[in-house]
Order: C-alpha cells, then sequence, then structure tokens
C-alpha cells in the first residue's frame, strides 16, 4: 500500500490533513487522490497500522497532521 510505504520512507507532520496530503502527494508523484487518501488513512488506523494522526505535542498551541506508522504498519509497510 502506497501509504503505508511513503509513511515508512519519508516523515509527513503538517499543519493540517490538507496540507498533509499535498507533501504525500509530491512525494508520491500525485499518484492517490484526496478521497483515496482520506479513506486509506482512516482503514489504516482503523487496523492499528497507523497512529492518530491529529497531535497535540506538549506545549503546541495547535494541532498538528502526522502520518507515523505503528509497529505493526512499519511490518506490513517492509513486506510490501
Amino acid at each position: 500500500m502506497v501509504l503505508l510505504t511513503t509513511a515508512l520512507r519519508h516523515r509527513i507532520c503538517e499543519p493540517n490533513i490538507e496540507l498533509g496530503f499535498e507533501r504525500f502527494s509530491a512525494l508520491t508523484s500525485g499518484s492517490v487522490d484526496y478521497a483515496s487518501f482520506c479513506d486509506a488513512v482512516v482503514t489504516c488506523q482503523g487496523q492499528g497500522l497507523i497512529d492518530e494522526p491529529v497531535r497535540l505535542p506538549d506545549g503546541a498551541l495547535q494541532c498538528h497532521w502526522h502520518l507515523r506508522l505503528t509497529a505493526a504498519g512499519a511490518d506490513a509497510a517492509r513486506r510490501t
């Protein structure tokens, strides 16, 4: 899955999902549309392959959007 392999190879940390998608799109040459990206994020999160993408780091004044694999997600990405 493109989402997992991209997250394994690149750090995506942006202020919101729209900018997260733009970064993802740039890394994948636009191979995935926004709706499919959102569906993949929901599916991967539901399967425990990625962490909750909306995060509020300690001391931050606003949330950030992170695409970060869980250990299971990293294993799945390595198998593809």
